[in-house]
């Protein structure tokens, strides 16, 4: 039996998870309309996170919960004192005055409580990015009984992941929106588009691969499961559909002219994610030293976003998207599964 046959899922899609920009009702809709929904969990409380899947497993379908595994660093107050001087003059011509709790985490990698939460709710599928928990952890979601999921942005990184448990790779491309998953190199130079790592992948692991990064419609899909992947995983096409809860200013910039042009930024969480580029990219360059490591970048934002924001001003916010925004509609997500299913001539048994 195929991966996607035993999770009961219809079709070869899986919709990315996307901190900010959506909860349980974009899974559900998706579940639903027969592929595999997804929740991102990193930005969730656990109050938060257990009434997002009370939601999800009242469902009865399959779904995806998906945890970030960066090793949490304490914060250095000087990296916290470099960044909030670079971000001063921001600070004055928005006019905001308190940088209170501006060094508090805003994502948490998977810990023993939310493994806890896995084997009490047993979802059908538990993804991972930036590589795999510690292995006492890892087997705790094993023994729930959920397959593994995890990005790759390398062969390298691919290789490790199926070496060290993972049942399925995301080849994740550098067209991706979001958070980069790379998590055995930092050199950016060896990230690849979907279409030339997908390939590669494939050939280098006996596992099923999931083809991610610049693939919005149904031609993108038949093209990566013509090149050995068992699926697809899509996430900016989804961001302007009814369920999402992205911003109206954030979907306004998907419409834009200006929506294509995307790049890899730190700035807004301290590690590379690709978004639309808007003022804070331009005026600070969108990879900056002065950026603290990863999380802790984003809390000195949060109160310049929010008086920017209140402006109608998104040149402080993070637009996450990925290159190809051509696919980006405000329809419900069963509209746009049943559109590219069509378009890739899908049938409802997934041939992986």
């Amino acid at each position: 039996m195929t991966l996607f046959a035993e999770l009961g899922l219809r079709y070869p899609i899986i919709q990315a998870p996307m901190a900010g920009v959506q909860d349980s009702a974009l899974a559900l809709a998706v579940t639903r309309a027969g592929a595999l929904g997804s929740l991102p969990a990193a930005m969730l409380s656990l109050a938060t996170l257990r009434e997002e899947l009370t939601r999800l497993a009242a469902s009865g379908g399959a779904f995806n919960i998906n945890f970030f595994c960066h090793r949490q660093e304490a914060p250095d107050p000087a990296a916290q004192a470099r960044w909030l001087q670079r971000l001063a003059p921001y600070y004055d011509e928005y006019g905001v005055r308190d940088a209170a709790g501006t060094a508090a985490p805003s994502r948490a990698p998977f810990n023993a409580e939310h493994a806890a939460m896995v084997a009490e709710f047993k979802p059908a599928v538990v993804s991972f990015h930036f590589g795999l928990p510690e292995s006492e952890l890892l087997a705790r979601v094993k023994a729930s009984g959920a397959k593994v999921l995890a990005s790759a942005t390398t062969v390298a990184e691919a290789r490790w992941l199926a070496d060290h448990g993972a049942d399925a790779i995301i080849a994740q491309g550098l067209e991706a929106g979001g958070h980069r998953g790379h998590f055995l190199e930092d050199d950016l130079s060896l990230q690849q588009g979907t279409f030339s790592l997908l390939p590669q992948i494939v050939e280098a692991v006996r596992l099923p691969v999931i083809a991610a990064g610049g693939i919005v419609d149904g031609a993108g899909i038949r093209a990566a499961l013509a090149l050995g992947a068992c699926a697809v995983q899509m996430g900016t096409a989804f961001l302007c559909c009814h369920e999402a809860t992205t911003s109206a200013l954030h979907r306004a910039a998907l419409h834009s002219s200006t929506g294509q042009h995307t790049a890899l930024t730190n700035l807004f969480s301290g590690r590379p994610a690709r978004g639309i580029v808007n003022r804070l990219m331009r005026e600070l360059g969108p990879l900056s030293e002065d950026v603290p490591a990863f999380p802790y970048a984003s809390g000195a934002l949060a109160p310049l976003r929010s008086a920017a924001e209140q402006r109608g001003d998104t040149g402080c916010s993070p637009l996450w998207a990925g290159q190809n925004v051509s696919g980006c509609r405000d329809w419900p997500a069963a509209e746009l599964i049943s559109r590219w299913v069509k378009e890739a001539g899908l049938a409802e048994v997934v041939p992986i």
